[in-house]
């Protein structure tokens, strides 16, 4: 199978630029993705692209990984409603740094072979550019025309704010840095986001009128949650692909809880599963809802590819201590109480705590059920658990000898809904 059927099986494209496929075939190309600067991290809205570089790579082609430092001094309109902050020259080099050690986890830029990754970043290039010399060499080959006929443009020309002339020239940037690829590291495809096309034609077209040459590229979907929610997204904010931002648990656990519709869609595109495999996943997933193999399947080949197997094995063990209702309290920590994904927090006297109070009240004082009577009817249809113990009797005093760490309550109602109260 070529690399853009397998792509196109696992979701992974929408657009592609004519005669694309038949480069590919002819030779080893080396094709590049731009990666934003913004945060010393990359999040998981960054794994399609790097899992695009991957499968360039494996299928025999350089991958070319681009670190926008100059183009992360203007910013990126497409997609956005309005002009984002800039970031000075210090950040975007403490940026660029942890960044560059992700991306070196996944590719494989240490080889002698001619495919081995390599890694760039445009402002090497872009602060020897003068501007003049910059309207002059490349400005005068892209129309105005051209460029307010992109959607990206339109859409923000068409809005309140309109568009500064930083962002409007964002396009003339980032076609350059094809452009450059092209000329000096011999890139002729560019890929990204279907945010992206508007950007990416400009580029290839500048190596047509300025250069004479050919150059190609391809596009992957925008992710979208069934939900209407934003991919990546959770309450406590972006999913990090650094531990230290999103433990390797929370990682976990954001894959494992996806609905089963992203879940068939994601297994797709973010592992490595043979078709056959997935396939014989979703049948066995359509036999038996409840087991969630696809999500424990996405979860485990995530978390093994970003963190590593002694993480994944982790992630379980913490998992299987916060949900397992045999399990025992004493061996969660405080921060396995305050990792638990989707935990609510909440407090409550510890001078009531000490008097004991029933748990009826404890229930509605604390918000964890909206008033006494759904307090009452939860506990006698069984859906309340503190510190993982059902509440079977309506009368059960809540006191200080529940405490864990002599500080925190563990409420589970239903489910999947955990709450954990601190005496204060």
């Amino acid at each position: 199978m070529s690399l853009l059927d397998e792509l196109k099986w696992r979701g992974m494209i929408q657009d592609i630029m004519p005669g694309t496929a038949e480069q590919l075939a002819k030779e080893m190309t080396a094709g590049y993705i731009g990666f934003d600067p913004t945060a010393d991290s990359l999040h998981i809205g960054s794994l399609v692209p790097i899992l695009l570089l991957v499968h360039l790579q494996r299928a025999g082609h350089r991958p070319i990984a681009l670190v926008g430092g100059a183009t992360g001094m203007v910013g990126d309109p497409s997609g956005k409603s309005e002009e984002r902050n800039l970031l000075d020259e210090q950040t975007l080099q403490h940026n660029l740094k942890g960044i560059r050690i992700q991306l070196e986890k996944y590719l494989d830029f240490g080889s002698s072979s001619p495919n081995a990754a390599l890694m760039v970043n445009n402002y090497d290039w872009f602060r020897e550019i003068h501007f003049l010399d910059f309207i002059r060499d490349v400005g005068k080959h892209i129309t105005v025309n051209y460029m307010m006929a992109k959607d990206s443009v339109k859409k923000r020309l068409e809005g309140s704010g309109g568009m500064s002339f930083t962002e409007f020239s964002y396009q003339l940037v980032q076609g350059y840095d094809f452009y450059w690829l092209y000329k000096n590291r011999q890139c002729r495809l560019q890929m990204g986001g279907s945010d992206q096309w508007g950007n990416i034609t400009t580029g290839a077209e500048l190596i047509r009128r300025k250069e004479g040459g050919e150059a190609f590229a391809f596009t992957c979907p925008l992710l979208t949650k069934s939900d209407g929610g934003k991919f990546g997204k959770t309450e406590k904010g972006n999913i990090w692909l650094d531990p230290r931002k999103t433990s390797p648990y929370q990682f976990y656990q954001f894959w494992l809880n996806a609905a089963d519709e992203d879940a068939a869609k994601w297994i797709r595109i973010f592992t490595f599963l043979s078709r056959g495999e997935i396939e014989d996943l979703i049948r066995q997933q359509e036999k038996n809802p409840a087991e969630r193999i696809i999500q424990k399947t996405l979860a485990r080949e995530l978390t093994i590819f970003i963190h590593g197997q002694a993480e994944y094995e982790s992630a379980l063990e913490t998992t299987a201590k916060l949900f397992s209702a045999s399990g025992s309290m004493e061996t969660l920590s405080e921060e396995d109480l305050h990792a638990m994904e989707g935990i609510v927090k909440s407090a409550f006297s510890r001078n009531r705590l000490q008097a004991g109070v029933d748990v009826i009240s404890f229930l509605a004082d604390t918000g964890i059920l909206p008033s006494k009577g759904e307090a009452r009817k939860m506990i006698q249809n069984g859906g309340v658990r503190i510190n993982r113990g059902k509440i079977e009797d309506v009368q059960f005093q809540v006191d200080s000898h529940l405490l864990l760490h002599d500080k925190y309550i563990l409420v589970q109602k239903g489910k999947k809904n955990f709450y954990l109260v601190e005496a204060g």
